[in-house]
């Protein structure tokens, strides 16, 4: 049998940066700059701007030649439906203004002391209302200084999903219900840059981790990004990783430009591994 390929993904996260009105016309500029084949293109503005970028990103100029078009997703959702719990946003209510949505960032973790536990919970609060979810992982400076970065990550996989359904989180005929972004904290911000590698070593223990909890296919299907202060001009290092499947963006994801040339980098995986399927198939016996 031949396995089908996973998804190449490229999700721009824009943390608390935008007006509704400023985050329309970037959205629209972003989509028209990124019109390329083959990888799925993410924007999570800001909850103010959901509204905003889903009606930009609605039409046919941001579309790629294959029909693709821009996914919106949230930056995070509240891991009960519905409640007293001021300032939050359930799943229920991005229905309709999100397909996706963003669990457990480094900067939640590290700002709300979100622990594994909430964010599993958060995560299948996602997952009830249809969500696709980008689940965070990834370990501190110390962590790593100290070679717990294998442990650590393993931890958080574990811990974020020791109440979910394996059979539930596989891809559906739309794209992946669940995505794994690797996010070393020390790499974000730092001028202290991760390498190919080290990506690749932590796709490696995640994919380990997901087939401990019974994911079909040994957790390959899942697929993985890597986010560490990504930009055009390193994210050729990380999409030559045959185990990374794309990246959370950041701060360059703001910039047209850079947004430009990182889906364009992640577009020549895309194409690479459609061609080597399709070389696969006429092999096949």
């Amino acid at each position: 049998m031949i396995h089908p390929m996973r998804p190449v993904i490229v999700a721009g996260n824009w943390k608390m940066h935008t007006t509704p009105a400023e985050a329309g016309d970037l959205a629209r500029t972003i989509g028209a700059r990124t019109r390329v084949d083959g990888v799925t293109r993410v924007l999570c503005p800001p909850f103010v701007c959901l509204a905003a970028v889903g009606a930009a990103v609605s039409g046919p100029e941001v579309a790629a030649p294959d029909g693709t078009g821009i996914a919106v997703g949230a930056q995070d959702v509240h891991h009960e439906l519905a409640g007293a719990y001021t300032g939050s946003t359930s799943a229920a209510m991005l229905a309709g203004l999100a397909t996706w949505t963003i669990v457990g960032h480094s900067e939640r973790r590290r700002d709300d002391c979100e622990t594994d536990e909430q964010i599993g919970r958060k995560l299948l609060a996602a997952r009830s209302a249809g969500l696709r979810v980008i689940l965070c992982v990834g370990e501190q400076l110390a962590d790593r200084d100290a070679g717990r970065a294998v442990s650590v990550v393993d931890r958080q996989v574990r811990g974020c999903l020791a109440a979910a359904d394996p059979g539930a989180l596989g891809a559906d005929a739309d794209g992946p219900r669940l995505t794994i972004a690797y996010e070393p904290v020390w790499a974000i911000g730092t001028g202290r840059n991760a390498r190919g590698a080290d990506a690749a070593e932590m796709a490696g223990a995640i994919r380990a981790a997901l087939a401990s909890l019974g994911f079909a296919n040994a957790g390959e299907d899942i697929p993985i990004l890597y986010g560490g202060s990504v930009s055009s001009a390193n994210i050729d290092e990380f999409m030559t990783e045959p185990s990374i499947d794309g990246a959370l963006v950041g701060g360059a994801s703001l910039k047209p430009d850079e947004m430009a040339g990182i889906v364009a980098r992640a577009g020549l995986t895309a194409q690479g591994r459609a061609a080597g399927l399709a070389s696969r198939r006429k092999r096949r016996p």
